[in-house]
């Protein structure tokens, strides 16, 4: 236990938000493969896995995505793999949608009564815990902080294969989509960018991390 420990802590410390990769090293498909299977294995609020992951592969898309994209200037041509996180819209969230009537149905496998019953407390929390209904973007925001969880579980265990990666918010988001649409990767009407991750290996090794002390990040109360 132990030792599973001190290598998940080394995965923490080796990774860094790599800005620049070896173009001439790419991640195995195997490698990659189990990458994103931590990120669709990852949990989501009342289980309805908000996101959608896009590998973008092609140097074209890529091409026509750098003019807009200001936070991938060196890691956009010269990723291993590049991941654009998509979140779904509240057209796609609401208690009544057909996504949401699918996932209980179709992947949670839930009794009719159960997923009655659960539309009921997901209704009630959008309504009043959340404050949600109503309010388009903050909808979107909340499934895409749950889209972050998936981008960190995918980052953590990419480092600990010895594979770097950069989260990426550096976007014209409008633009992005705009250019999506248009070549029909996205259905701007069911999903928006919530991110962008890019995955592959460093040509020089980062500064020493630097954060908080733990005295000034935790609050007990006991």
């Amino acid at each position: 236990m132990d030792n599973t420990k001190e290598q998940v802590l080394q995965a923490y410390r080796f990774r860094h938000a790599c800005k620049e990769f070896d173009p001439d090293r790419k991640i195995s498909e195997a490698d990659f493969a189990y990458i994103l299977e931590t990120g669709r294995l990852s949990p989501s609020s009342f289980g309805f896995e908000p996101w959608q992951f896009v590998v973008l592969q092609n140097a074209d898309m890529r091409a026509k995505l750098l003019p807009v994209t200001w936070g991938a200037q060196k890691t956009l041509p010269t990723a291993s793999h590049f991941l654009l996180i998509l979140s779904r819209r509240p057209s796609e969230l609401m208690p009544d949608s057909e996504y949401i009537a699918s996932i209980s149905a179709q992947v949670q496998e839930l009794p009719q009564e159960v997923a009655a019953k659960k539309k009921e407390m997901y209704h009630r929390f959008l309504e009043s815990d959340f404050a949600l209904l109503g309010n388009d973007r903050a909808m979107f925001e909340w499934g895409c902080r749950q889209a972050y969880i998936a981008l960190g579980n995918m980052m953590t265990s990419a480092a600990m294969i010895g594979i770097d990666s950069c989260p990426i918010e550096g976007f014209d988001k409008e633009q992005v989509e705009r250019i999506l649409e248009e070549e029909g990767i996205l259905d701007r009407s069911r999903l928006g960018v919530a991110c962008m991750a890019a995955f592959g290996y460093r040509v020089r090794e980062p500064r020493a991390k630097t954060r908080r002390p733990v005295e000034q990040v935790v609050t007990w109360v006991n």
